[in-house]
């Protein structure tokens, strides 16, 4: 079933439940993946353009918190929270710290990594593989990490 399909029918779940937060969520990302589709220019969008549009939302959402925690506006923040969790269960399983090193580790060996000025080789090659499965900037400081030892 695609993430189209699936979308609709906790729509309909949480239209029935009368459960505003969800149905906010829920529409947020039925809008996202409208727009992905109309945007595209006719080409097809595959599983991981929708994954993208999700993990872009899910950032969006935690940087919304950060800032509206920081302003101690936690009304705002708790909206943003429950839209996050919403956005979250139809993301893959995120990894953890010890797989992203892992993962970090042998992209370093195969690129041959010999310090901090091969940052952007290492960053390419672990955004592209960890896509949707790691935060950005989590990848972004465990490569520093290990290129900075």
């Amino acid at each position: 079933m695609s993430l189209s399909d699936q979308i609709s029918k906790q729509l309909i779940v949480a239209m029935k439940a009368k459960d505003q937060g969800t149905l906010r969520a829920l529409r947020a990302i039925k809008a996202a993946l409208l727009l992905l589709q109309t945007q595209e220019g006719g080409k097809p969008v595959t599983e991981a353009d929708e994954i993208a549009a999700l993990v872009k939302m899910a950032k969006q959402r935690k940087d919304s918190i950060a800032i509206y925690k920081e302003q101690n506006r936690t009304d705002l923040s708790q909206i943003e929270e429950e839209e996050l969790a919403v956005i979250e269960k139809f993301l893959p399983e995120q990894m953890s710290e010890d797989d992203i090193k892992k993962e970090v580790q042998s992209i370093i060996s195969q690129v041959g990594a010999q310090g901090m000025k091969d940052m952007g080789k290492v960053m390419g090659m672990a955004s592209g593989k960890l896509k949707g499965k790691a935060d950005g900037k989590v990848i972004a400081d465990i490569v520093k990490e290990l290129l900075s030892n």
